[in-house]
């Protein structure tokens, strides 16, 4: 049953290598079962008649192999990197309320525009008016208090040099008193008295000392105070401060504001959202380098980009990540093209192309890459002794037209049919015909 479809394939195939490999010998053979042209044909001729320009190759020398085979000479291209990627807003923010209350302003709707400081949302403020109020009233009674407090360190302070000074005195009588005693001129009570007053003395400085650090501990005591009544003002004023939400930058709103009455609480991982916040302009084009890449990628490099809709764009690269993602081990490239009219927007597919170096290039058709033994690309080109030669290539690009590859000379004869049935150092015979793709 399947041996009819495999005798089909053989003869198949044996057709096309006579057709496309032993050409000339098909040709031969037809031409001498032609029958011979009359006396009157052939005096009909003219005798300058050109030669067939059917076969345009030399005549195969013994044990060559006919091959197909196109003259390529070396043209410079910009050797852009392409990338795959799509458009992203510049920045993106959900605004988060940090305080609870009920919204009592109208919401905005999805798709408006709003620049820095504008207000997305405003809340209840309840009681944090009187809150602000008690603070302020607070702070006011602690600056008061603090007079009386400095008024207290002087006072404290004349009180240890005035007892100070009846040391000093105690202690010269009590030296006159000890003097006279034992010269026989003063009494033992004398001078016990006089040694009492020295220790009084003492006793009233220490007291006139504490006396001075309570004063100015009572002086530092207000000077708190005043800092946590100051820091209860403030509490209260951000507290106010936070009933207003605004936007963090000019852009669009992606998401309607708070609907009017709503009850938004904070908390969490920052509160109930407010709103979304796009920026649009300028915009970001994100694409993923290989690591064979991103080596010819620098900031600051012109871009341009064509997206899904046709619509091309220009602008510049503008971050080159330096760690690569560990599962496509491909690096995050981004591009900042100007979006003046929002034009753009964030998530459009985008082909995106990045100048680097112009290079000397070949360009070839699929079909002429080959493999060598050891599994290397390149294609097999023809030598000045008409000989084949494999030479390794690199693919710079591809195109609909064909692929752009290095690695050849300026100028060479590449074999585009046939190259699997040769070797290095194999004679062929190539015939220079164009290729049809």
């Amino acid at each position: 049953m399947r041996l009819f479809p495999i005798l089909l394939a053989v003869l198949v195939a044996a057709i096309l290598y006579a057709v496309v490999i032993e050409r000339d010998r098909v040709t031969e053979m037809l031409a001498g079962l032609r029958p011979a042209p009359t006396e009157d044909t052939t005096a009909s001729e003219p005798e300058t008649a050109e030669p067939e320009a059917a076969d345009t190759a030399a005549t195969p020398a013994d044990g060559a192999i006919r091959v197909m085979a196109m003259e390529s000479a070396a043209r410079e291209i910009d050797s852009a990197v392409i990338l795959r990627g799509e458009t992203e807003a510049l920045r993106q923010v959900d605004v988060m309320v940090e305080t609870t209350g009920k919204v009592v302003s109208a919401p905005l709707r999805k798709g408006a525009r709003v620049s820095e400081g504008d207000t997305l949302c405003e809340l209840d403020a309840g009681t944090r008016q009187i809150s602000l109020e008690e603070a302020q009233a607070a702070l006011a009674e602690a600056r008061a208090f603090v007079p009386e407090a400095e008024s207290r360190v002087p006072e404290a302070e004349a009180r240890v040099a005035e007892a100070e000074a009846a040391l000093a005195e105690a202690q010269i009588n009590e030296t006159a008193a000890t003097t006279l005693s034992g010269s026989g001129y003063a009494s033992d009570t004398r001078v016990a008295s006089s040694r009492a007053a020295v220790r009084s003395a003492e006793a009233a400085i220490s007291s006139a000392q504490a006396g001075l650090e309570a004063a100015r501990s009572g002086l530092e005591s207000a000077q708190a105070r005043i800092r946590s009544a100051e820091a209860g003002v403030a509490r209260a004023e951000d507290e106010i401060a936070k009933l207003v939400i605004t936007a963090p930058f000019d852009g669009l709103l992606e998401t309607d504001t708070a609907e009017l009455g709503a009850l938004l609480q904070s908390g969490g991982m920052g509160g109930d959202p407010c709103a979304t916040v796009l920026q649009l302009d300028p915009i970001k084009l994100v694409g993923y380098a290989p690591e064979t890449d991103v080596a010819r990628v620098s900031p600051g490099a012109a871009a341009r980009a064509q997206l899904a809709d046709g619509t091309a764009v220009t602008g510049e690269v503008s971050f080159v990540s330096r760690s690569a993602d560990p599962t496509t081990r491909t690096f995050r490239i981004e591009v900042t093209v100007p979006n003046d009219d929002l034009a753009l927007s964030a998530g459009q597919t985008a082909e995106i192309a990045i100048e680097s170096a112009g290079v000397q290039a070949h360009l070839l058709p699929q079909s002429a890459l080959t493999l060598n033994d050891d599994g290397a690309m390149g294609v097999r080109t023809i030598d000045a002794d008409r000989t084949a030669r494999f030479v390794p290539v690199e693919i710079v690009r591809d195109t609909a037209e064909g692929l752009w590859v290095t690695g050849l000379p300026e100028a060479a004869d590449v074999i585009t049919l046939g190259q699997e049935y040769v070797t290095d150092g194999v004679p062929v015979a190539p015939s220079f015909e164009p290729v049809i793709q």
